[in-house]
């Protein structure tokens, strides 16, 4: 997809060296982080300059490669161990990470005893989850896209476009390709507390892509389905779970629950490496909750353009951050992947899902 009509992706790997397109300075800094360590690929991960289930997963596996770059010959396979550890604890839902990890990991052991070709393999393989991870999403797009008819206006929720992907994203892939055939659609944006990764980054890109939108306040979208002002909604997940339920930024419950009432079709758009066969059902699903300073401060610049960060909730109140909810599988009209749409349903997720 595009930043300022170039042509972009979330990440590139170089060597032992990755470049991180930084989400933590958008929509208002395009910057690129540069990570030269495991260590430093793992801030980046745990500190939100790469989110997004696939972009979280190509930077993982990339991670893993960086290790057997990085590594001496007589402690390669040790390194690249240590560093699959250390990259996982980073995030505890998001599927894309663990399969990504796998991916590089298990490229690496296929080389025991021989170094350097565990070291070609390594960054062969992350390479090929990055590009996988951009083809699966743009292939998404095109089963996707048949359900958004001229004009039709699309509600979502958080960020599941090219920033939370390696390229063309989940929720928004089947948005870009409706558009770039001339069907018109439009985007109605929830803000996405606490981060705000829906008014910060989801209306960025529909921006740069010159996709049509408008900003709701969270909450907001009930109100809109009840005026007849949405036809369907798309949002991406951060993990399938086998019988269909699924883990996504908090709030995408909500917003289904209000599209079940309103009899608005509600669609998961995911790759397949986003569904975990060994997780039977939502409730199975670790929901990481992160630093109460997420929802007690907010961050951006002043009408100086000085960056600022100030409070947003009353001192010293209790708060509780969890990242994701659960939205059980009877709220989901079909699961939207790079094989097709599916029921959410564990015959459908079984259908498509990749052999792990």
């Amino acid at each position: 997809m595009r930043i300022h009509g170039q042509h972009t992706r979330t990440l590139v790997q170089m060597g032992a060296t990755l470049r991180l397109l930084d989400q933590r300075a958008l929509p208002f800094r395009v910057t690129w982080y540069v990570s030269n360590s495991v260590a430093e690929t793992a801030f980046a991960i745990r500190d939100m300059v790469v989110r997004g289930a696939g972009a979280i997963g190509a930077t993982g596996a990339a991670g893993v490669a960086q290790a057997a770059a990085l590594a001496n010959d007589d402690t390669l396979f040790q390194d690249v161990d240590h560093a699959a550890q250390t990259l996982a604890a980073t995030r505890p839902t998001a599927q894309n990470l663990f399969w990504g990890i796998a991916q590089v990991r298990d490229a690496v052991r296929a080389h025991l005893g021989d170094p350097a070709a565990a070291r070609a393999a390594a960054l062969a393989a992350a390479q090929a989850v990055a590009d996988d991870d951009a083809e699966s999403c743009r292939r998404l797009g095109e089963h996707g896209a048949v359900l958004i008819g001229q004009g039709a206006r699309v509600a979502t929720h958080c960020n599941a476009g090219w920033l939370a992907f390696v390229d063309w994203g989940s929720a928004l892939s089947p948005v870009y390709t409706a558009h770039r055939a001339g069907r018109a659609p439009h985007v109605w944006v929830d803000e996405t507390r606490p981060r705000g990764q829906g008014a910060r980054l989801t209306a960025f890109e529909l921006a740069e892509e010159g996709v049509s939108h408008a900003v709701l306040p969270d909450g907001a979208s009930g109100l809109w389905m009840r005026r007849g002002l949405v036809d369907l909604a798309i949002v991406g997940a951060d993990r399938i779970a086998a019988n269909g339920d699924v883990a996504n930024k908090v709030g995408t419950m909500l917003l289904a629950l209000a599209a079940k009432h309103h009899g608005v079709p509600f669609y998961v758009a995911a790759p397949t490496s986003t569904i975990d066969l060994q997780t039977p059902h939502g409730d199975a699903i670790p929901i990481e909750e992160r630093s109460p300073d997420e929802v007690a401060w907010i961050e951006g610049p002043d009408d100086a353009g000085v960056s600022r960060r100030v409070r947003f909730a009353t001192p010293d109140a209790p708060i509780r951050n969890p990242a994701f909810d659960v939205t059980p599988a009877s709220l989901i009209a079909g699961i939207i992947t790079e094989r097709g749409i599916v029921p959410a349903t564990a015959e459908g997720i079984a259908s498509v899902a990749r052999g792990r």
